[in-house]
């Protein structure tokens, strides 16, 4: 499988690469599904098999995804051979997360990135998984996505339609339109950015810093979410993300669903909206809130590493599709 050469550029450790888009999903493909982070509930796992089943696919399942280690899906080196082992197969076409949870960050040190270059396909997940994202993305060029999983979204009894929907980004190349049409957005700071898309979970995009794998956001486009985080925890994840010139070096700020984000003492704290608004409003940077990204319902898939733009004039978001249809591009 050769990569596909794109046009945008970037640096890692003094070497040039280019973005890897994965190749398309086609009815009848093989799906790896994977637990690299926590354990997935059983039955809502085995109703979103159907779902996948129904898209016309195939599952393999990793051998570590009903293990169980405490709060983790089995022991590192188990989750790291999963993911390892899906790479290489090359009857698998797609790898999908059945839920996130924690852990990641524990196996991001050791996993073969070589391997994942040189094996390029769909990633997908969200949440914990952001780790991955973030540290495959920025080791070997590939576009990855940030979307719903299987236990934890698709195997729920109240799944939203356009949250199934965006399992169809994976069969055809088109790019991804956000607008008011899919949510109400609201301006925070006025402009218009353009960039590549990263981010993902506020707590995991954190942790990375300071590590080898230390989120970039030089022109990029960066995306946050997060949930059960008291207004003051997000104070100070934003406050470190400032600090660590993470906002300032952004192109634009585009910030989904912040679930269950409330105070516990409502009279002692700030809200949720003053304290990213402070942040967001001292980067001035372009920002949008109001996307229905990670943890919401509907939950709407974005490749990241792909080329985006965002206007708040107009209250867009549109990302360059995550996909290629040609296997020998």
């Amino acid at each position: 499988m050769k990569p596909c050469v794109c046009s945008l550029f970037f640096y890692e450790r003094g070497r040039q690469r280019v973005v890897i888009k994965p190749l398309r999903l086609k009815k009848g493909d093989t799906i790896g599904v994977i637990a690299p982070a926590s354990p997935p509930k059983s039955e809502p796992l085995k109703k979103a098999f159907s779902f996948l089943e129904e898209l016309g696919l195939d599952i393999k399942l990793g051998k570590s995804v009903h293990k169980k280690y405490g709060y983790l899906a089995g022991y590192d080196q188990e989750r790291i051979e999963d993911i390892h082992m899906m790479f290489r197969d090359r009857d698998v076409k797609a790898i999908i997360c059945a839920c996130g949870g924690f852990g990641t960050g524990r196996i991001v040190s050791r996993l073969d990135y070589n391997l994942i270059m040189e094996n390029p396909k769909i990633f997908w997940g969200y949440s914990d998984i952001t780790f991955l994202h973030t540290a495959i993305h920025q080791q070997t060029g590939l576009v990855t996505f940030h979307g719903p999983m299987l236990s934890s979204d698709i195997g729920l009894s109240d799944v939203h339609a356009l949250t199934k929907n965006s399992f169809e980004q994976l069969f055809r190349s088109e790019d991804i339109e956000y607008t008011n049409k899919l949510s109400m957005l609201e301006t925070v700071v006025e402009g218009a950015a353009s960039g590549p898309v990263i981010g993902g979970n506020l707590t995991l995009l954190v942790s990375t810093l300071g590590t080898p794998f230390e989120v970039d956001t030089k022109g990029k486009i960066l995306f946050i979410e997060d949930i059960d985080e008291e207004p003051y925890k997000v104070d100070r994840m934003m406050n470190q993300l400032k600090m660590a010139g993470k906002l300032h070096d952004a192109s634009g700020i585009i910030i989904g669903v912040f679930k269950n984000c409330v105070p516990e003492k409502r009279e002692q704290s700030l809200t949720l909206d003053e304290v990213l608004k402070e942040h967001i409003l001292d980067a001035g940077k372009p920002a949008l809130k109001g996307f229905h990204i990670g943890h919401s319902s509907p939950s709407i898939a974005i490749p990241l590493g792909s080329m985006g733009r965002m206007n708040t004039y107009n209250q867009t978001f549109i990302v360059e599709t995550g996909i290629r249809e040609d296997e020998n591009k």
